[in-house]
């Protein structure tokens, strides 16, 4: 299952850590996490539980979105993923789409990424002068061969520190 970031405080969470793996354009983050619960999802079961003023208490019913707390010990499962492609790097709306969608794509690939939140941050621009074209097939071929080189490196165990 590959879900999609949506909160500031997952993003927080997650690019507070190094950088799981970098190319020359993204930088990719991980943390072996679930998503934050959300406050409109408790703030939804606590009026759902609440007495109702016009007769007898009426019985709460638990949401679709409501999961049961998990243990702190519990494997993670699935992936969500969250892109990052700020305008100073991209300044074309037709280039950020573009990027998003082949980050995307790369994860969709890939059905074997470890569980947890993931992270793709645009670092820096593709250069303008060998890509005129905001959209262009030359574009989209060269971010999905660096996407599926980093997503390659990202998945190669890291080496043990000596010391």
């Amino acid at each position: 299952m590959i879900g999609k970031l949506q909160r500031p405080v997952d993003f927080e969470r997650v690019l507070g850590r190094q950088s799981r793996a970098r190319s020359a354009h993204f930088a990719l983050h991980h943390l072996a996490a679930e998503p934050a619960p959300s406050a409109w999802h408790a703030a939804k079961l606590h009026t759902a539980q609440a007495e109702l003023s016009t007769g007898d208490p009426q019985p709460a019913h638990s949401t679709v979105e409501h999961a049961p707390p998990r243990a702190p010990s519990a494997p993670v499962e699935g992936c969500w993923v969250g892109i990052v492609v700020p305008k100073r790097h991209a300044k074309r709306s037709v280039t950020r789409q573009l990027l998003k969608r082949q980050i995307r794509a790369a994860f969709a690939e890939r059905p074997g990424m470890p569980p947890g939140l993931w992270v793709v941050r645009l670092r820096s621009p593709f250069d303008r002068q060998k890509f005129p074209s905001a959209a262009s097939d030359a574009l989209r071929a060269a971010a999905r061969a660096e996407l599926a080189k980093l997503l390659d490196k990202a998945m190669k165990p890291k080496p043990e520190a000596a010391g």
